[in-house]
């Protein structure tokens, strides 16, 4: 099967990450080729996927601005899931983050997914507020936060 690569990509991924998004996603929640490409156009936006062989198993999309970080969405393949890849895109996106010299980093979770704030929590977020009906469904998000130490 391979084991799992890392790499950063742009414009030239946005179907394959609008065709990853599509099968981790609620049909609302779907962000389809076009909107990947407003995104990766956008000013301080990258991406990083991961890959199982030659196989796109999933991606992390990450702004950053002013000192800030945002992770926008991150996605893993169900055939691929409970093997780490998660965990290996927010390590990447932490190390991003950090090289585009954030001090923090923010992103938004459902209050139905326990297994992602798991993962998060195993990252270093702590919450930081909460958005109420935030998702398309009228669900709640937490808002975690990460603050990057300097220098390591």
């Amino acid at each position: 099967m391979g084991l799992p690569q890392m790499q950063s990509v742009g414009v030239g991924h946005a179907a394959v990450l609008a065709c990853l998004h599509t099968q981790c996603f609620t049909p609302q929640e779907q962000w389809d080729t076009a909107a990947m490409l407003s995104l990766l156009g956008s000013a301080g936006v990258c991406a990083g996927l991961v890959q199982v062989g030659e196989q796109p198993a999933g991606f992390v999309m990450l702004r950053c601005v002013a000192g800030e970080a945002e992770i926008l969405t991150l996605c893993v393949l169900p055939a691929y899931r409970r093997q780490g890849l998660a965990a290996q895109l927010v390590a990447w996106s932490l190390v991003h983050a950090r090289a585009q010299k954030a001090e923090m980093v923010f992103l938004e979770v459902s209050v139905g997914n326990p297994a992602a704030q798991k993962l998060y929590a195993q990252a270093g977020f702590e919450q930081k507020g909460l958005r109420r009906a935030y998702y398309p469904d009228g669900s709640d998000a937490l808002v975690l936060g990460h603050v990057l130490e300097c220098g390591g």
